[in-house]
């Protein structure tokens, strides 16, 4: 469940997806749906990894564009 809200500040929409299928998780297994239960953690776990990627992806985009803006860094001395 840390990993699902970490991700909610990575990237929000997969992050949300990954809260809600965490929680699902303890929900299923008390119930005795231990495959929807494990079911339900793969699809968090998938969630947590796409918005590590995503938010990677972000900022090697914002990155680049910096950049190649042709804006000049000041530096401090």
């Amino acid at each position: 469940m840390a990993g699902a809200v970490i991700s909610l500040f990575l990237f929000l929409p997969t992050g949300l997806a990954a809260i809600i299928f965490a929680s699902e998780v303890n929900a299923k297994n008390t119930s005795g749906d231990y495959a929807g239960a494990a079911e339900s953690s793969r699809k968090a776990r998938r969630m947590v990894i796409w918005s590590l990627a995503l938010f990677a992806a972000f900022w090697v985009i914002v990155m680049m564009a910096a950049a190649f803006s042709g804006v000049e860094t000041e530096t401090v001395s």
